[in-house]
């Protein structure tokens, strides 16, 4: 009974309310005092952005309705400081809140262009896709999406089967898709080019003013969101990750804890894990659980983790589900078609209903497949 009552009334403060974020304060909430800091008043499902730069409907939920159940606490603002020192945060219109334990979750960014763009009419990301979206109700040109991992080639099949008056050209350094089986690049090629796609490989693109076009989508890699941890002093890899043990701990500031993109985490199936909505659910809940376990004086069990597959939308009524093995390696199984995106789309579905669980039955949300 000690064990299960040593968590009771320690603070513990979430920092992001996205996938990992918000699931790892859903987790938490039962067993102790959780504040979730994020400056927006919603959870947007970012595996949609390219949907919402289609036109389709808001892929946003209000964060007072996932937490209206819990003792949750968002606190909505933005997080300017960590001090690690004395164990508070510091938000930019004056909050300051004292922690026991934190759990740094601000995910990733779009890599080398800032969201916000120097030039606002004509280079944009998958996080500005509501400003793109009208934009291309202006008129018709030009578009080119630059990279084409799977965020590039999604955003290229959407964009040119919903504004069928734009010429879209897909523009990537590399192969298209370098993460799928050669039969899975077949079919997406020939997905592309029956929406007219003109695609462009081995063209490495510095910045959007390099492509002669009326509107650039730049869809490079994902960078971490460590500036802040980077600043409270916590230890990052060369790829701005934040270092953590097989806990989620930081290895220099063990009272913090990490989940999702900003974590650099390996795991012995897995091998490294990659940035992706399909790995933060599992690392929200095991820093939750990680954490719960160090406040009552138990020692941490090991993240343990082993992909399935891959999935994207090729438009609305194509896609590709491509079979890997532990480590991520495609095998030569894949689903294409209608049937690829029924199970793209339930996939997605089920991010938001696993929040939702996380929300009304915590323990229960740990049962639904690929969650954990």
């Amino acid at each position: 009974m000690t064990n299960k009552l040593s968590s009771a009334g320690k603070h513990v403060v979430v920092v992001g309310a996205g996938y990992a974020g918000l699931r790892a304060a859903l987790q938490l909430d039962p067993q102790v005092r959780v504040t979730l800091i994020d400056p927006a008043d919603h959870f947007t499902e970012r595996v949609r952005l390219h949907e919402t730069a289609a036109g389709r409907p808001d892929v946003t939920h209000p964060l007072r309705t996932l937490l209206q159940s819990t003792n949750v606490t968002h606190l909505r603002a933005r997080v300017t400081l960590i001090d690690t020192g004395s164990a508070r945060v510091h938000t930019e219109v004056g909050h300051t809140l004292d922690y026991h334990r934190l759990v740094y979750a601000l995910g990733s960014r779009t890599a080398g262009l800032d969201v916000t763009g120097t030039s606002p009419e004509r280079a944009y990301t998958a996080e500005s896709a509501a400003e793109l979206y009208k934009r291309l109700l202006d008129g018709s040109g030009a578009l080119t999406v630059v990279g084409g991992g799977l965020t590039g080639i999604e955003l290229a099949t959407e964009l040119a089967e919903s504004h069928p008056g734009w010429k879209v050209h897909l523009a990537t350094g590399g192969e298209i898709a370098p993460s799928v089986s050669a039969k899975g690049r077949s079919h997406i090629r020939s997905v592309l080019i029956d929406r007219g796609v003109r695609i462009e490989e081995g063209r490495h693109v510095g910045n959007p003013d390099d492509v002669d076009t009326d509107v650039v989508v730049w869809s490079a890699s994902m960078v971490p969101n460590t500036e802040l941890a980077v600043a409270a002093g916590l230890s990052t890899d060369n790829r701005h990750q934040i270092r953590v043990d097989s806990a989620l701990r930081s290895l220099s500031h063990p009272e913090v804890y990490v989940a999702g993109d900003a974590a650099a985490v390996e795991t012995p199936s897995s091998g490294p894990i990659r940035m992706a909505c399909a790995t933060a659910l599992p690392l929200g809940a095991h820093a939750a659980n990680s954490l719960v376990r160090d406040l009552r004086g138990q020692e941490p069990k090991p993240f343990r983790f082993s992909y399935q597959g891959q999935c994207m939308s090729l438009g609305r009524h194509d896609g590709l589900i491509q079979l890997v093995g532990k480590d991520d390696s495609p095998r030569d199984r894949i689903v294409t078609g209608k049937p690829a995106a029924l199970i793209k789309e339930q996939v997605v579905r089920g991010t938001v209903r696993t929040i939702r669980m996380d929300a009304r039955h915590p323990r229960a949300s740990r049962l639904i497949p690929g969650a954990n």
